[in-house]
């Protein structure tokens, strides 16, 4: 932290005064990767956690150190304590500290009613989406926190419009999730408010990745963009933007905040 003109305080941009370094779970595909890119554009170095993709991840990576940023890649199950522990582990040997955290890691499950939704899968959806984002959170919050000798930093959480929407049909269990998410968002932020820490969320709607497909409808985006006011589903890119501006300087005064990015859903 350093001290502003105007007597408030401001977070240092990266560690020791450097660039920021910023950890993306579920970086190799879809919203994540579009995040760490844009991240990267706007000075970041990025950690790219992946569980299932190895090579997809390091083609972000690539993407990265392309536009001139620093990048490693680390496998992890979000779920799993531990393997969040060896992803900031990993984070902190490749550039000496932390200073953000994108908590996009997530999976839904196939579509369906939740009356016809097996144990297994719900419980695996509430393991990663919301243990997951309450480990990686803690951990972050253990990091940049100035309680634990920090310097400060931010964490944005990718929540869903499902969140409030409920997603009756399709994935009720992903809304609860993702609801919980949000509350986690709001109540962090108040918990690390006078620590150097902003906590924000942003709530994709329908948004162009394949996991539509792995919820087993690739056209969903398109079959349902009439729901949409904006006609149309969202790109990427869009949230990405979004993700970018909470995590810079201009949203200095931005914590707690649910951002939803759904053309109007």
């Amino acid at each position: 932290m350093r001290e502003r003109d105007d007597g408030r305080d401001q977070v240092d941009g990266g560690v020791g005064g450097g660039d920021p370094v910023t950890v993306v779970t579920g970086g190799g595909r879809g919203i994540g990767a579009a995040v760490a890119v844009r991240l990267a554009s706007a000075g970041h170095d990025v950690v790219i956690g992946w569980e299932r993709d190895g090579q997809a991840a390091e083609g972000v990576a690539e993407r990265v150190r392309a536009l001139g940023r620093r990048a490693v890649t680390a496998r992890v199950d979000v779920a799993d304590e531990s393997e969040v522990e060896g992803l900031f582990a990993a984070a902190e040997e490749a550039f000496g500290g932390v200073t953000g955290l994108v908590n996009n890691a997530g999976i839904t499950g196939p579509l369906g009613r939740l009356s016809e939704t097996p144990t297994e899968t719900v419980r695996r959806v509430v393991e990663v989406d919301v243990l997951g984002a309450l480990w990686c959170a803690r951990r972050a919050a253990r990091t940049m926190s100035r309680r634990h000798g920090g310097a400060g930093g931010t964490i944005v959480n990718i929540s869903s419009c499902a969140a409030t929407l409920g997603a009756p049909g399709e994935y009720v269990h992903y809304a609860a999730a993702k609801a919980a998410v949000d509350a986690m968002t709001v109540g962090l932020a108040k918990e690390l408010a006078t620590e150097g820490v902003r906590v924000n969320s942003v709530q994709p709607g329908m948004i162009l990745t394949d996991i539509h497909a792995s919820m087993g409808d690739p056209q969903r985006p398109w079959r349902n963009s009439d729901r949409v006011p904006m006609g149309r589903p969202g790109e990427v890119g869009e949230v990405a933007g979004a993700v970018a501006w909470l995590m810079s300087p201009e949203a200095s005064y931005t914590t707690g905040a649910v951002l939803r990015v759904s053309g109007g859903l």
